[in-house]
């Protein structure tokens, strides 16, 4: 069955939803894993080179998710480089999922900041080896 553009749209506020919340609480559940694999499929569905280091990173993202020893500088590092990475493929988005998509950058480099710089000690489960 071929996606629409709705279930796209539906999985960009998923991934931006998720990264809006507590990044530490959402790493623990299971749904983490599957809107990862979600984004994932969606991105090679799209069948556009230019996206091939985001599908890498996200595949990195989910692996390190998955490994049970959380590093909040490869975390920071992935979600910085997905950030812009996904900013610059908002170009190739059209209608009602380019804003999805650039919501989804920004949230993105925002979790970045958050996990590289906590501003509280709720973070404390993303640090080195943790």
């Amino acid at each position: 069955m071929e996606k629409t553009e709705v279930q796209n749209q539906v999985h960009l506020d998923a991934a931006t939803t998720l990264l809006t919340g507590n990044l530490q609480e959402e790493a623990t559940r299971a749904g983490l894993d599957n809107t990862l694999q979600r984004w994932i499929q969606d991105i090679k569905d799209a069948n556009n080179p230019e996206m091939h280091q985001i599908v890498v990173d996200l595949q990195d993202l989910k692996a390190h998710f998955g490994s049970g020893t959380l590093d909040k500088d490869v975390i920071g590092r992935l979600l910085t480089r997905l950030g812009e990475n996904t900013l610059k493929a908002a170009v190739f988005a059209e209608g009602n999922t380019k804003p999805r998509v650039e919501q989804l950058g920004e949230a993105l480099l925002a979790a970045a900041k958050q996990v590289q710089h906590p501003s509280t000690s709720t973070e404390d489960g993303l640090q080195n080896g943790n």
